[in-house]
């Protein structure tokens, strides 16, 4: 099953961060904090604007992005956790 987001809607595959430190201690689920990074695997059509136009998306599909901390909604599709979120809500994309 996929999902195809509408308007400015994106669909992101949040990317966990490392569950052990650099000295090899381990960190339960507890302690960490929530990943704001994810691979974008779905993108919108875009925004209409007042004129009837679809503005283009800052984002693409492949894509590394940073979002808000408490941004989107999380949806679980085939034993994957997604989130869905407004383009709005992505801070910046990770260049390499």
């Amino acid at each position: 099953m996929t999902i195809r987001p509408l308007g400015d809607k994106i669909v992101i595959k949040v990317i966990e961060d490392a569950e052990q430190t650099s000295g090899g201690i381990f960190i339960p689920d507890s302690a960490k904090e929530k990943s704001q990074k994810g691979e974008v695997i779905a993108v919108g059509a875009g925004k209409v604007n007042e004129k009837g136009d679809r503005e283009p998306m800052d984002v693409k599909v492949g894509e590394v992005v940073l979002f808000a901390k408490y941004a989107g909604t999380d949806v679980k599709v085939a034993d994957e956790t997604l989130k869905i979120m407004s383009v709005s809500d992505v801070l910046g994309v990770i260049e390499k």
